[in-house]
């Protein structure tokens, strides 16, 4: 007598498992995430703590402890422009700069690793239309340099930059690269305007803020041409389909043989007619 073949069992630790674990699941943490960090800093604004609150010491582990504060304000929304001017004001510009700057980059690679663990899954089949195909090739295709100029230029929300590089297949070192380059001069024009805010009329406070100003106009001015840039794609490929669609030349060749042909027969048979006498 045979023995009866055993069923597959699927228990229910297995099924919440995956469930758990789906697109959809890790994309709803990562909107709960997202809305819990940005009712605190609502509720709390740790901005001005880092401002106005922070304890006067120097040293290296006040510049690290800084840093990492400002990362994870950063990742949790905290606009930069106010971290950076805390930056400058309680370490002056060379270390205040040095914790701006590495708090920019972990707190993009902290939104960049949520993005890409929580979120890429379930948003990438979701890249459709012409804006986001455009921006999702660009930033895939040419990471280095599409973040090195969103950094460049403040058109571009912080945040928003780095959900936008995580669901792209953009790597880690790029973007982080691009990140901690980028932001330089942005950066150290709000440190040194938070260094030297007690003495608004000193060179170096209106140096480092007509340069906000300029480097703002400039983001306007490439956001207004990338957005005519991105609308010619979208007339382009039809003319060029239109012009790259295969015409039928080479049916026409094989329709011109049959109709030539007994043209020529006909041409020949009657010149092999005989002539009849006069």
């Amino acid at each position: 007598m045979l023995a009866p073949v055993p069923r597959p069992t699927d228990p229910f630790a297995v099924r919440c498992s995956r469930a758990l674990l789906s697109p959809r699941s890790r994309l709803s943490l990562l909107a709960l995430v997202l809305l819990t960090a940005g009712s605190l800093v609502l509720l709390y604004e740790p901005q001005r703590l880092l401002s106005s609150g922070w304890p006067q010491t120097g040293g290296a582990g006040a510049v690290l402890l800084f840093a990492l504060a400002y990362g994870l304000c950063t990742a949790a929304f905290v606009p930069r422009p106010v971290l950076n001017l805390a930056a400058g004001a309680l370490f002056g510009t060379a270390a205040g700069l040095t914790a701006a700057v590495a708090g920019t980059v972990l707190g993009a690679g902290i939104a960049f690793t949520l993005g890409r663990v929580l979120g890429q899954d379930a948003l990438r089949p979701l890249v459709k239309g012409r804006w986001l195909r455009a921006a999702d090739g660009q930033l895939s295709r040419h990471g280095f340099r599409s973040m090195l100029a969103i950094r460049l230029f403040p058109g571009v929300p912080f945040a928003a930059a780095n959900y936008c590089a995580a669901v792209s297949r953009m790597g880690y070192v790029p973007f982080l690269l691009a990140t901690a380059i980028g932001t330089v001069p942005n950066t150290a024009a709000y440190v040194v305007a938070g260094a030297q805010a007690g003495e608004p009329g000193s060179p170096a406070f209106l140096i480092s803020a007509g340069f906000i100003v300029v480097s703002g106009l400039a983001a306007a001015v490439v956001a207004w041409r990338k957005r005519h840039a991105l609308r010619r794609p979208a007339a382009e490929p039809s003319a060029a389909s239109a012009a790259e669609a295969p015409a039928a030349p080479a049916a026409e060749p094989a329709t011109e043989r049959p109709t030539s042909a007994p043209v020529a027969a006909s041409g020949a048979s009657a010149e092999r007619e005989p002539v009849p006498a006069p």
